[in-house]
């Protein structure tokens, strides 16, 4: 019979319900890292990425309003992040607006929903699913330790690779610099809420398996980039994987 796990073996847990599945290991991320993407493709990744992300904060709200009050430290980490999403500086959706006019794509393009694909409409669908139906506390393990603790370690690998390879300068790739600081703080208050509210077996169960479908999510969209906008020009063979 499975039993209610301290933090430290919950901790353990969480993190291996997203290992292996990290988006890092799609072929996608695999050749924008290794700088064998183009701006081409990298303008539709980011035209993708908007309607994934740019909703953030409104799924965070949604969390929000369902939160119980009793949970004051919860509620204030989504309030703020949605803050620093939208308002507390830059809007990070104009960070990577930025980006992708300089990938050689535009504005009006990327805010434009019929420029996803099925796969990003999919990822997006499911987080406001998951955002106005899960427990609040299942919800914050599916969208902030499922899919935004893995921001650092993405855009660790990718950053350098648009500033050596393609020459990206510093303000055009300030997105990805903000994010790999912004979601390591995230990722790790979200950790910490889960740990302290998931106090049940039950529950505990359910935050593992959505931080494990949630990173299944992120690795099926950005596996899908690559099908989608890649794969023609750039074979799985050319990146060293098996077709």
């Amino acid at each position: 019979m499975t039993k209610l796990m301290n933090h430290v073996e919950f901790r353990a847990a969480l993190e291996n319900a997203i290992k292996g599945k990290s988006a890092n290991l799609s072929p996608f991320s695999i050749a924008w890292a290794s700088g064998k993407l183009t701006r081409a493709h990298l303008a539709r990744w980011a035209e993708n990425h908007f309607h994934y992300v740019g909703p953030f904060a409104d799924y965070l709200g949604y969390v929000y309003a369902r939160m119980p009050d009793k949970y004051q430290e919860a509620k204030d980490f989504l309030l703020q992040n949605m803050y620093e999403e939208e308002v507390g500086g830059v809007r990070h959706t104009d960070l990577l607006i930025r980006f992708a006019e300089a990938c050689g794509t535009t504005a009006a393009r990327v805010k434009d929903p019929e420029n996803m694909s099925p796969t990003t409409r999919g990822l997006q669908s499911w987080c406001y699913a998951v955002a106005m139906r899960e427990n609040p506390i299942v919800a914050v393990a599916a969208l902030v330790v499922g899919l935004e603790s893995q921001v650092p370690s993405i855009y660790r690998r990718q950053t350098p690779t648009l500033r050596d390879k393609y020459k990206f300068t510093d303000e055009e790739v300030e997105f990805f610099d903000l994010h790999i600081v912004s979601d390591e703080i995230h990722g790790e208050r979200g950790y910490q809420i889960v740990l302290a509210h998931a106090d049940t077996v039950e529950l505990q169960q359910e935050c593992l398996k959505i931080c494990e479908i949630g990173a299944q999510m992120r690795l099926l969209y950005t596996t899908a980039l690559y099908h989608d906008y890649v794969e023609k020009e750039l074979p799985l063979s050319a990146l060293g994987l098996a077709a």
